[in-house]
Formats: C-alpha cells, structure tokens, sequence
C-alpha cells in the first residue's frame, strides 16, 4: 500500500475521532464528578469493535463482489453514472450549509430542550453506577446511529477494497484505523487521572466546544466529501 494511502487512511481516521460516539460521549462522561476508567475503557473498546467487525463485514461484501467487478466497472465509468455522481456531490456539498451551529441551535429551540435518544442513552452511562451492560448498549447504540453518517469511515473502507493487500492485511490496517479513532479520547482519559485539576477546565471547554459545534462539524465533513466526489467526476468526464 502507498505511503500517501496510508496517510490519507491517518487522516480519515483522526476525523473520526472527533465524532460524537468517538470524542462526545467519552468527554461527557470524563467531565463528570466522579469518573470511572473501567466504564470508558469499555465504552472505547466496544466502539473501537463495533467499527472493526463493521468494516470486515463491509470489505468481506467487497470481496464477495469481485467475480462481478468488471461489470461494475463499465457502470461505473459510463458517464450516466459519472453525471449521476457529479449531481449527488453536488448535493453533498450544498447540503452542507444546512449544517451550521446557527441552524443547530434553532434546531435545538424547536424541541423545546427535550433531549434527543442519543443524549437519552449518554445519560445513563454517564453516572458512577451506570452498568457495563449499559455503556456497552451506549456504545452500539453510538456506532449504529452514527456508521452511515461517518463519510471519512466508509471513504477508508473504499481505499482499503483498493489497496491490493488482501483481506488479512485490510484487517490489520482497519483495526490499526480503529485505534486511531479512540486514541484521543484514550489520551483524555489518562490526563483526567493524571493531572485532573488541570485538565478538568479543558475537558469542559473541549465538551462545550463539541456540543456547539458538533453541526458545523457535520457540514464540513458533508462539504469535504462532496467536493471531492465531484471533483473526481470532473476529472472523469473530461470537463477540465
């Protein structure tokens, strides 16, 4: 696999890492009085295995398509479909300005504070007796509504059923990936026992940060993914 590839999966996978089920719920839980390790240790563990075995199962379905490959080929260098993609970019990157924090709060005013069922799960592993059943059900829940939404995940999962290393080695680069995705939140944990009165203020302003902000993030990320798609079209089609 080409260095420049493998940087690119770097890259894919420090933007997960900022996600809501990567990075927000484990800060929630790490801003809370009383913190326990074991809890968040599982909650990554459980995350960081429920995006693992996705992937295998999704490079495992790339794998089983092969025998139909130059079929989908033709398809997908007919220009029906290279139009078809240029449109659907497009429409990723417009979508994109809907996500701003200006029409995330608006969003927010309109259910009147009620919380939405991801907050309603975080909430329950958040508490010193929160369960490992119930962390572990936080996490799945986390890494199920999240997966189709997580665009830098599924454009690794696409470089990896194009890397030529064989389904072993795409196993061992997305659990490598994977790791990469709890590192910061690993990180956080150890600086909030190591150094807790100093670290406590930033993991608050870091929690802040992401509820604000977490809506804009989402439109960049749309953005980033549209342009590149239709850049790609572009260059296929011949239009520049």
């Amino acid at each position: 696999m080409e260095l420049t590839a493998l940087g690119g999966l770097a890259v894919l996978a420090l933007i997960d890492s900022t996600s809501f089920g990567t990075l927000g719920v484990p800060v929630w839980m790490l801003v809370q009085p009383r913190v326990r390790a074991a809890a968040v240790l599982a909650y990554l563990a459980v995350i960081a295995a429920f995006y693992w075995l996705l992937g295998l199962a999704l490079l495992g379905g790339a794998e089983a398509l092969k025998g139909v490959s130059d079929s989908v080929a033709d398809v997908t260098e007919s220009r029906p479909f290279l139009w078809a993609q240029l449109v659907v970019g497009a429409g990723l990157f417009l979508g994109s300005f809907a996500f701003t924090r200006k029409r995330g709060e608006a969003r927010r005013a309109r259910r009147m504070g009620r919380p939405t069922r991801m907050e309603r799960w975080t909430s329950r592993a958040m508490g010193p007796d929160a369960s490992l059943r119930t962390v572990t059900t936080v996490a799945l829940g986390a890494g199920v509504i999240e997966a189709a939404s997580m665009l830098p995940y599924l454009a690794a999962i696409g470089l990896l059923t194009t890397a030529g290393v064989g389904f072993v080695g795409n196993a061992g680069l997305l659990a490598a990936y994977v790791v990469v995705m709890v590192v910061p939140a690993l990180a956080l944990l150890g600086l909030r026992f190591a150094a807790h009165r100093q670290v406590g203020p930033l993991l608050e302003r870091v929690h802040t940060w992401l509820q604000r902000n977490k809506d804009e993030m989402l439109g960049w990320v749309l953005g980033i993914v549209g342009f590149l798609v239709v850049s790609d079209a572009v260059q296929r089609l011949g239009l520049r």
